[in-house]
């Protein structure tokens, strides 16, 4: 006999060790139908946003935590009724083993916990009533997540055949199912568009940047107002902001150097390659030369580009050079990693900042594009600042900070001449770094933006 079984959907770690996360907002509300890989609501982590699919069919039954709570991982958030054959009012638990061997699909921060007490077993049924075998976890659903947290999943299940296009199908344009849900909803014809992923493949900031889609308003923090003074809730990025902080400023020993530098030929410069097609789509702005010109400073000073190990009392150089770029986001200060940028010419770093700056303010980064860095850079000139002090990214050795670009009086050829002109503040470990190879370092910088075509250009 068909009936209806609750099923209820926890918490899961996405895979950054979370141990709790926030619910932001839900895509779904009680008696709507969802089928596997639909969006059921979006949670907010230490790092990013993250969109939860569902990995059943079925009608939403309950909504067991409103928009805007702190919950743990592990939490029953939501019970959805699947029709299937079996014991009528029966409640299960997703991803909780049902055999006797304890197989079954898991998916991160589903399944079996051996923290947790374990469900209760069925009793054995005959041939004649066993039920018909339980929807797995789709591939796609784990698949999706995994590409926001970038961590490996034990996935068990397997696609069905018929999910592989045949030998000679027509092309269909090149995007995952929770795209083209996404592109549906907003309209979007996957076919009018190109795809900025590996091989061409469609995103969802394409979909979105097609359709240009009113920003998702985040749930309101609650504010306790006592006697005038709000009471603020420190939370998910404002909250991992303030402990890396905290930890990185009373861990490394902190030293500044500051260099004025003439950058007359680098605005120059950015106005010439603004014209140029290979950077076309790109934002192309001195940030970009300072950006190259850190990397290349990290390759004659590897200690730049290097992290000090407590527990090991060794220093460790890193082969790549992950830039971060401090980004100014509606969720607080994010830092997201260009990685290999040492690797990268000036037109595909370019296109590769202007990509992740993007996923970092409109909420999209995964937490391994905001936790790969090696060394950082720092903007606040935009916001007509003149220099600061910054605070080292934890775990790395040196940050660069670029102030405001001005036009100043300074000797230019044996005369005073109005130039373009910026300070640069670059703050480093000094158990790494001493002050002669910090200043040589940031001279070194100042030399490359005095003089970008030479040392840029030709690199």
């Amino acid at each position: 006999m068909a009936v209806s079984t609750k099923r209820a959907f926890r918490l899961p770690d996405v895979g950054e060790g979370l141990t709790e996360a926030e619910i932001v907002s839900w895509r779904v509300a009680v008696g709507d139908r969802v089928r596997v890989n639909d969006p059921l609501l979006e949670i907010e982590t230490a790092k990013s946003l993250v969109e939860l699919p569902s990995p059943y069919a079925g009608v939403v039954a309950e909504l067991l935590v409103p928009a805007g709570e702190l919950v743990p991982v592990g939490t029953p958030i939501v019970t959805i009724a699947e029709e299937g054959t079996g014991d009528a009012g029966e409640d299960e638990v997703i991803g909780e083993p049902d055999r006797e061997d304890g197989s079954g699909s898991v998916l991160v921060g589903y399944g079996p916990s051996h923290s947790r007490g374990r469900s209760r077993r069925r009793p054995p049924v005959r041939t004649s009533s066993v039920r018909a075998p339980e929807p797995m976890v789709d591939d796609r659903v784990v698949k999706d997540i995994v590409d926001h947290s970038e961590n490996r999943v034990e996935n068990r299940t397997h696609e069905p055949a018929t999910s592989s296009p045949p030998a000679g199908a027509p092309e269909r344009p090149l995007a995952k199912p929770p795209v083209r849900k996404l592109a549906k909803d907003l309209g979007i014809d996957l076919v009018s568009l190109n795809g900025s992923g590996r091989d061409g493949v469609i995103t969802r900031e394409d979909v979105r940047a097609a359709a240009q889609p009113p920003a998702v308003i985040p749930a309101v923090v609650p504010v306790v107002v006592s006697d005038g003074d709000e009471h603020i809730p420190v939370r998910g990025v404002r909250a991992a902001t303030a402990a890396a902080m905290t930890a990185s400023a009373f861990t490394a020993p902190h030293v500044t150097v500051f260099h004025t530098v003439d950058v007359t030929r680098s605005v120059k410069l950015v106005e010439k390659l603004r014209s140029d097609q290979a950077f076309e789509g790109a934002r192309v702005t001195i940030l970009l030369l300072a950006a190259r010109a850190l990397c290349l400073a990290a390759r004659e000073f590897p200690d730049l580009n290097a992290t000090f190990s407590e527990g090991d009392k060794e220093i460790v150089r890193h082969h790549h050079v992950n830039l971060g770029v401090a980004t100014a986001s509606p969720r607080g200060l994010l830092v997201p990693s260009v990685d290999n940028a040492g690797g990268l010419g000036l037109p595909a770093l370019a296109h590769e900042l202007t990509r992740m700056t993007a996923l970092a303010r409109g909420g999209t980064a995964n937490p391994a594009q905001l936790s790969s860095s090696t060394v950082t850079l720092t903007n606040i000139g935009v916001f007509g600042v003149d220099s600061g002090t910054p605070i080292l990214n934890p775990g790395q050795s040196a940050i660069l900070c670029l102030g405001s670009v001005r036009q100043t009086p300074a000797e230019h050829k044996g005369r005073i001449a109005l130039r373009w002109t910026t300070q640069l503040a670059m703050s480093f470990d000094h158990r790494i770094i001493d002050g002669q190879q910090g200043a040589q370092a940031l001279a070194r910088i100042g030399a490359i933006l005095r003089d970008p075509k030479r040392e840029l250009l030709l690199v």
